[in-house]
């Protein structure tokens, strides 16, 4: 097992059980993966204790849930707008004054994107959370941090290389999951951004990103181990670092599929 691998393991598992007790979160934005490491013993000391007075909180499982929430509002029937040759400011404008479907009442932000516009690598999620209806900016919480680590391990960072976005722009209500319209909708958006960004390689996380850029419906632990390729683009999946939170068993999984993705890179 390398040195890096266990590192992630180690904080994928204390990020995970600082969010089922509910402890305010670590930030860890700027620091080096040995910085990230120290101040992850230092908190974990802390919230030993913490956690002895307090008991678990369930975690969130609304990304597990597979039902249409009841008397959701339908979506409204505004055309999708014509983005083939919009620029990059014109883009991030219209998803920004974008209300075509339900999620543009109930959102505070829409968060378009992070990082590098000239990046070598596009990591795709699946939708904003509550961390990110605030700032803006895709995966700033706890999932954010590990995705983070993740990338650092393989020599990545969203300063420099990286680019980082969703297929939703706007969060939906109670972190659920998307829904099928709204994929629909918000999906031009995202098409578009891969032609400007224009990556060598994407990254799909989660499985409404997986399933959209490889245009299937398989789960998504059938379709990680494989490259595939979206409209000529390199394309590796893997899971979401929320569902690392929730069970660290896949991390060694989402490991490989990192080593799949720096073979790639390095390929080209």
């Amino acid at each position: 097992m390398s040195a890096s691998f266990r590192e992630i393991e180690r904080v994928a598992r204390f990020l995970g059980q600082q969010k089922e007790l509910g402890i305010p979160e670590l930030f860890l934005d700027g620091l080096s993966r040995s910085e990230v490491l120290a101040a992850t013993a230092k908190a974990l000391a802390t919230s030993r204790s913490h956690g002895a007075d307090q008991a678990a909180v369930p975690p969130d499982r609304s990304r597990d849930r597979k039902d249409t929430p009841a008397g959701a509002d339908a979506a409204t029937t505004a055309a999708v707008p014509d983005l083939g040759g919009a620029d990059y400011d014109t883009l991030k404008a219209a998803a920004e004054a974008c209300q075509l479907c339900r999620l543009s009442s109930t959102r505070s932000n829409v968060v378009f994107s992070d990082g590098n516009p000239n990046a070598r690598l596009m990591v795709v999620g699946e939708a904003p959370g509550a961390n990110e209806d605030k700032t803006s900016i895709p995966f700033v919480g706890q999932a954010g941090r590990l995705l983070d680590l993740l990338l650092a391990a393989v020599d990545l960072s969203r300063k420099e290389s990286v680019y980082i976005c969703n297929v939703l722009k706007c969060r939906p209500p109670g972190n659920r999951d998307p829904m099928t319209d709204e994929i629909e909708l918000c999906a031009p958006y995202l098409k578009r951004q891969i032609a400007l960004v224009a990556p060598e390689v994407i990254l799909a996380v989660g499985t409404f990103a997986a399933q959209l850029l490889t245009a299937t419906n398989r789960p998504l632990g059938k379709l990680r181990g494989s490259v595939y390729s979206y409209e000529g683009v390199p394309l590796v999946v893997t899971y979401h670092p929320a569902a690392l939170l929730r069970n660290s068993g896949w991390t060694r999984s989402t490991w490989s599929d990192l080593q799949l993705l720096r073979e790639v890179m390095d390929r080209g």
